[in-house]
């Protein structure tokens, strides 16, 4: 896993990444803005007193509160902004890396998008229903990274995945490698929540989610084929 992550970081900063970099950066500042303002104008027209003093007061603190509610949706929203432009980032980083992969399976756009969208609706609806546990000291932040990192480390999973298996090896894939890619997912989590980091973090998210994917396939590989060997030897 750390060496995944190691790779992943010079893959961010290698010079075929630049565009992919300034695409995360306008795309993560757009995403944490429309969130704040969403969020901020329905908190700003609520009028929930009814006192106009005391009305301003809270649209202040919703204000407030709403920036640092974009922040806490923020990891879910980059899984629908990475199917935009998720190609681009892995194909780099395969023709860097694992130049012997061959030819990606055709899915079209469409494909990774509805995953990516499936899979941050989801993560959505989930923190929101969450936020009441977040009030609770010490709970807040295993409830924050747990969950995220159970949706995101799957939902980054099969988006890069399903560029070279279908959704049926995939998900077993999962199953049998759920601990690692969960905590791989609460690795991604973590980057985006830090300030600044979460700017660029996208791209090191996708490249380090290539890295353990190829070696999780890699692993399975050299598995089989030490099993069929055991088998041929049994059978002699």
């Amino acid at each position: 896993m750390l060496t995944a992550f190691s790779l992943a970081v010079e893959d961010t900063f290698a010079p075929e990444q630049r565009r992919a970099i300034g695409i995360s950066l306008a795309l993560a500042l757009a995403a944490i803005a429309v969130l704040w303002l969403g969020f901020g104008w329905v908190l700003d027209h609520a009028r929930v007193a009814g006192i106009g003093w005391l009305d301003d007061l809270i649209a202040v603190a919703g204000s407030v509160a709403a920036l640092l509610l974009a922040w806490m949706l923020f990891p879910a929203v980059t899984m629908l902004v990475l199917g935009f432009f998720l190609d681009g980032i892995v194909a780099a980083v395969e023709n860097r890396r694992y130049p012997g992969v061959g030819p990606i399976r055709t899915l079209g756009v469409a494909t990774g998008l509805s995953s990516a969208l499936r899979f941050s609706l989801l993560a959505l609806a989930l923190n929101l229903l969450a936020l009441p546990l977040h009030l609770i000291p010490g709970l807040d932040l295993f409830i924050y990274y747990g969950l995220n990192g159970y949706l995101v480390g799957r939902g980054y999973f099969e988006l890069v995945a399903l560029r070279r298996v279908d959704l049926g090896t995939a998900r077993a894939m999962w199953r049998r490698h759920r601990g690692r890619l969960v905590l791989a997912g609460i690795v991604i989590v973590f980057l985006l929540s830090l300030p600044l980091i979460n700017l660029v973090a996208p791209v090191t998210a996708a490249a380090f989610m290539l890295h353990v994917f190829e070696r999780l396939r890699r692993d399975e590989a050299a598995e089989t084929f030490a099993g069929s060997w055991r088998s041929r030897l049994t059978e002699d």
